[in-house]
């Protein structure tokens, strides 16, 4: 139907919804097309609406402004403008400034909606219920969902949208206090009960926004579950005195609520199309809500306006906005669990605190925070240790006697391209490389234990004693090429992932011959009908493994290596022993997360008992399967905490690889915050990893206190001198990133052609 629709001077209009995307797209629409019949439906009165404040991006002012400058005039009159943000710790202020923000209250802005709208022939129907999306959609050209949250359309026709709508785990309520903070202003209460939060911000010269949130549990044991609007608002404004100076809060129709994440696999239906909370939501705390569905109306009428039919705009549309919605809702979802693990951070100090809350989305960064705030920025890093000068990820770490000069390491990224076990040529470059590309640790691949252990042919071994003097060759080039970068061994054991094709060739696939046999914690193969299915391992099996894991240790350990870490992550074996997909057993180290972990740490303390004592030892856990019934981020605290009881020095974060139908929520630094939240909550140091690329992405997760140290992988593979890049880039020359002596002419950009052009040597100017 929607293909056959031509863009006629006549297009017919439906508009579900008199929020502010329905009706900026209502006036879009009919400002570019005079001629077309636009009919807003909206249940509520005109005056009527839910909240109070509503913030808006310079970004998206600026959208308006090119769209409407009539819209953007009458905003720009209503705007309270800002830059500092407060936030309250345990009765300390402390204020960053820079920011820039801008709001106004939200009748208002429906108010100037409605005049536009009005004063350009849009109906507006208040007061009424719009006819289900189906009828309207028979007798107009394009009808416009913009029925929120909740939205009715999206539910008649979940086939075709495909929604998925998640709920968080805190409840918020919607309030407002009769003056105006002079910030952004965040205060944390640590009650009987438990932590709450306060997010307020003005939006009138004489009125503020108050979003009072906090944990499920903590409402419940508050006694909120019982408590009416007015006596709601009346226990926030005591919880909240200090912030309110004593005075009282009001509501408006307030009730409290659980966020509700809203993605659908499909924007459009026909001629039916979503726009704002009814297509996506984005968590209040980084204030998109109306900015979205703002420049959603934006989007869509351009699209309308520039392409031939109905079908291309929809599709033109969902193309456009689709990539910036999800870039939002991965920046809101980090923004959202921040606040919910919130009482894991109340105990940082007060400017790491602060520091951890302004960058918690990762879009605001620690280069673009002191660009907006030195002054704030420089005291963070001063309370983190860094000397003057010196980025944080410049700084030294200490694991028992090992000193780490800086904080980054070289991920453990397997090659395959070994001989029968034996490290050669390529791992001594590959490995040299890196150490003399200025990390602070270089890790090797996955050192297999045993020859049945591999996971592919080339994979590299520790099981012989030639093995262990190939690589001294490496680890002796590191000490002696690289002085001051250390060099560490990660040992695993391949599972039911092993006897496969190297990864070129196809990954996880099984070899056409000469496969060997697999062992694992259950009989489960990796792909069924594809991978070999594994033998369980009985008590002899158990055994000889752990054997196995203790003389590769003994031989890492003449092999010169600094750390030694235990791989029990991606599914090889030990994880396969700690995820309940992959451990089915029915014995001791089967069944709860205790006895699943009774072997991984057997391995661990025998191979803890033979590695030199000052020489320290982590362990790679998988902090989620990514799939339903695996290993939980609350399993990963516990795997984390017993580890550490164990001895373990760091615990490196990484997630997922252990079952094939895993769905991961890939996206910038998208595993960081499981390491954030072992960090926290188990006090332990922790290596983050999953997709960290920029030297600002490091020094941000070091100063707010989510990570230790950073493991890079791809990073390393594009630039073996990333680090030394990284502080030539930051303008450091410090000793926690020498150039190599003969490398040291190149620690200057070179120098390019030029590409500006002469300026005038005199300029005329007219009488």
């Amino acid at each position: 139907m929607a293909g056959a629709i031509a863009m006629s001077a006549s297009l017919r209009v439906a508009v579900i919804g008199g929020g502010p995307g329905g009706l900026y797209a209502a006036a879009l629409l009919k400002r570019l097309g005079p001629d077309r019949d636009i009919t807003v439906w909206e249940r509520n009165a005109p005056d009527d609406t839910f909240g109070f404040g509503v913030v808006l991006s310079d970004e998206t002012l600026g959208g308006i402004e090119h769209a409407d400058p009539v819209v953007h005039q009458a905003l720009q009159a209503e705007f309270v403008r800002w830059d500092d943000i407060d936030i309250v710790h345990r009765g300390r202020t402390l204020t960053s400034g820079g920011h820039g923000f801008a709001a106004l209250g939200r009748r208002r802005l429906l108010q100037i909606l409605h005049e536009r709208c009005e004063g350009l022939g849009v109906r507006l129907r208040f007061r009424s219920e719009a006819l289900p999306a189906a009828e309207l959609a028979a007798t107009h050209d394009l009808v416009i969902a913009a029925d929120g949250v909740h939205s009715a359309t999206r539910d008649a026709h979940a086939d075709a949208f495909v929604p998925r709508i998640t709920a968080h785990r805190c409840r918020y309520i919607w309030l407002a206090a009769d003056f105006a903070f002079d910030s952004f202003r965040f205060e944390i209460a640590e009650t009987e009960y438990g932590v709450m939060q306060l997010h307020g911000y003005p939006y009138s010269r004489d009125a503020s926004t108050v979003i009072v949130e906090m944990r499920e549990e903590v409402w419940r044991a508050a006694g909120f579950d019982q408590l009416d609007e007015a006596e709601s608002t009346v226990r926030c404004a005591k919880i909240f005195a200090d912030a309110l100076d004593g005075r009282p809060l009001r509501g408006n129709t307030s009730a409290w609520t659980a966020f509700r994440t809203v993605v659908n696999d499909r924007w459009s239906h026909g001629n039916t199309v979503l726009l704002g909370d009814a297509a996506h939501t984005a968590h209040f705390s980084i204030g998109s809500g109306t900015k979205l569905a703002v420049e959603d109306a934006l989007a869509l009428a351009a699209c309308v306006e520039e392409q031939p039919d109905l079908s291309a705009a929809l599709a033109a549309y969902e193309n456009e906005r689709r990539p910036v919605v999800e870039s939002t809702q991965r920046a809101a979802a980090a923004s959202l669990r921040w606040f919910e693990e919130l009482g894991t951070y109340v105990d940082q100090q007060p400017r790491q605190f602060a520091f951890n809350l302004l960058t918690r989305s990762r879009r605001v960064t620690h280069d673009n925070l002191r660009l907006r705030d030195a002054a704030f920025t420089g005291s963070v890093e001063k309370d983190f240790g860094c000397p003057p000068g010196t980025p944080p990820m410049f700084t030294p770490f200490r694991l028992r006697s090992l000193t780490l000069r800086n904080r980054v390491v070289v991920s453990p990224m397997d090659m395959y391209v070994a001989d029968d076990g034996l490290p050669g040529d390529f791992h001594l470059v590959h490995l040299g490389a890196r150490a003399l590309g200025g990390a602070g640790l270089v890790m090797t691949e996955m050192v297999c234990v045993s020859p049945e252990g591999r996971i592919t042919p080339g994979c590299t071994g520790l099981w012989t004693q030639e093995q262990g003097d190939a690589w001294r060759r490496v680890t002796d080039f590191v000490h002696l090429g690289a002085p001051g970068t250390a060099i560490g061994v990660q040992l695993g054991h391949s599972g039911r992932k092993g006897s496969t094709k190297l990864m070129w060739e196809g990954i996880d696939q099984p070899l056409d011959q000469d496969n060997w046999a697999l062992a694992a914690a259950s009989p489960l193969p990796y792909r069924a009908g594809v991978n070999q299915i594994p033998h369980a391992l009985d008590r002899t099996g158990l055994t000889e493994i752990r054997e196995q894991f203790t003389g590769a240790a003994r031989r890492a350990a003449s092999s010169g290596f600094d750390l030694l870490e235990l791989h029990c992550a991606h599914g090889y074996l030990l994880s396969g022993f700690l995820s309940p997909l992959t451990n089915r057993r029915t014995d001791a180290y089967g069944g709860p997360l205790e006895n699943r972990l009774r072997f991984p740490l057997e391995v661990f303390d025998a191979v803890r008992a033979v590695w030199p004592d000052e020489r320290p030892m982590t362990v790679r856990i998988s902090a989620t399967d990514w799939a339903d019934g695996g290993t939980t981020a609350d399993d990963a605290v516990a795997i984390a905490r017993a580890f550490a009881a164990h001895g373990a020095d760091a615990i490196d974060v990484s997630t997922g690889q252990v079952v094939p139908e895993e769905q991961p929520e890939y996206g910038r630094s998208y595993q960081t915050p499981y390491a954030d939240r072992i960090r926290n909550e188990v006090n332990v140091p922790v290596i983050a990893v999953g997709a960290i690329s920029s030297w600002d992405d490091v020094n941000s997760l070091l100063l707010a206190g989510r990570a230790d140290l950073c493991a890079l992988a791809r990073p390393h593979l594009y630039d073996p001198h990333w680090t030394l890049h990284a502080a030539a880039e930051q303008g450091y020359t410090g000793p926690g990133a020498p150039w190599p002596l003969p490398y040291r002419a190149g620690s200057r950009t070179p120098p390019t052609g030029r590409t500006d052009a002469p300026k005038p040597r005199l300029t005329l100017t007219s009488r």
